[in-house]
């Protein structure tokens, strides 16, 4: 992750001297750990880098497969069309702290703890701000928009629907219609004796039939995509239903019998873990790495890397130190995700599993 450094300005002496470069190194070092840390913008988001003020992503529709013609005939003609189109537009975020007077007297020939600390923070919120905005666009993935940071997210897929939906619209001149990507039913648990009980064998079922319905998501021509879902993500805040899933995608046989069963989600699942996404009930989303790709699921556009510029505050004394970027979050497609809520009722919004 590169960072920019603008030139300084406000007076230069020999005390701003001594703290620049070692700041710029803490700077640096904090940037290269986190940047091999990763987070959720790189686990689960594709990146690209931008140079407008936006992006757009436009989906068409694919020819359909050739036509038997009899000899001498001409072949039946064949079109692309566009079918939905969604613009990402990017947005500015800064911060500054600032390192006071007494600090830089009393720095002599290093950096004082408490600058130390500032610089490394800044930076730490940098890639934070970065993960933070894709996770909270996930999280809330049911709502059309929302509030990260006093900017004003715009969530929908192209077709204007959130990003989880039971009303999403496939289609173009051809054929048309909707699918969901939403669902609620016996995810974690099912109702015995009028009780929800946690279960693992249910967890699994639930899974395999989640799975399916992603792999059946029709494509814009109204044909099955096929896509392997392989990426679980969960709730930071629901241990129990943590506890299930790692133990049902972390064991090579099917759990609760004593017929060593084959477990089929072994070794298929990466599980992420989202902190910030708290719920008050049982859910989770599942997604296909491969299909996030292809179909530009998940987007994050790099539009401005961090730019640092720092000066003298004439009237404090002050060594300011500010920090300005630009980027954009949203969702190119709805194809490559869905979610599901442990639920014995109806959910609002939901399809039943």
């Amino acid at each position: 992750m590169s960072i920019v450094y603008a030139k300084s300005s406000g007076l230069v002496n020999a005390q701003i001297g001594r703290l620049e470069t070692p700041i710029k190194m803490i700077i640096e070092h904090e940037s290269d750990n986190l940047t091999k840390q990763g987070g959720v913008r790189d686990w689960l988001f594709n990146v690209e880098s931008s140079d407008r003020f936006g992006e757009t992503v436009v989906g068409q529709n694919e020819f359909g497969v050739f036509q038997s013609v009899e000899e001498g005939a001409g072949a039946e003609n064949d079109d692309l069309a566009e079918t939905y189109k969604k613009f990402i537009e990017h947005i500015q975020f800064m911060k500054e702290f600032t390192v006071t007077a007494e600090m830089m007297e009393d720095a002599r020939y290093g950096v004082a703890a408490d600058a130390k600390r500032r610089a490394e923070n800044f930076t730490r919120a940098y890639f934070k701000t970065q993960n933070k905005i894709c996770e909270y666009a996930l999280a809330n993935g049911t709502a059309t928009s929302g509030t990260f940071a006093k900017a004003t997210l715009d969530l929908t897929t192209p077709d204007g629907q959130a990003l989880f939906s039971s009303s999403h619209r496939w289609g173009g001149q051809r054929a048309s219609g909707t699918q969901a990507n939403f669902f609620y039913g016996d995810i974690f648990s099912s109702t015995v004796s009028g009780n929800r009980v946690a279960s693992t064998a249910v967890f699994e079922e639930a899974l395999a039939a989640l799975a399916v319905k992603l792999r059946n998501m029709k494509d814009e021509n109204g044909e099955p995509l096929g896509y392997t879902a392989d990426t679980l993500i969960l709730p930071g805040n629901r241990p129990a239903a943590e506890m299930i899933a790692k133990k049902v995608c972390g064991s090579d046989g099917a759990l609760g019998n004593g017929y060593n069963d084959i477990n089929l989600h072994y070794g298929n699942w990466n599980v992420v873990i989202l902190p910030g996404w708290q719920t008050s009930d049982d859910r989770c989303m599942i997604m296909s790495s491969e299909a996030n790709k292809n179909l530009a699921g998940n987007l994050f556009f790099n539009r401005i890397p961090l730019t640092v510029t720092n000066w003298v505050d004439n009237h404090t004394g002050n060594y300011i130190w500010n920090g300005r970027c630009r980027f954009g979050v949203g969702f190119g497609t709805y194809k490559h995700i869905l979610l599901a809520v442990d639920s014995a009722s109806s959910v609002t919004g939901a399809t039943a599993i």
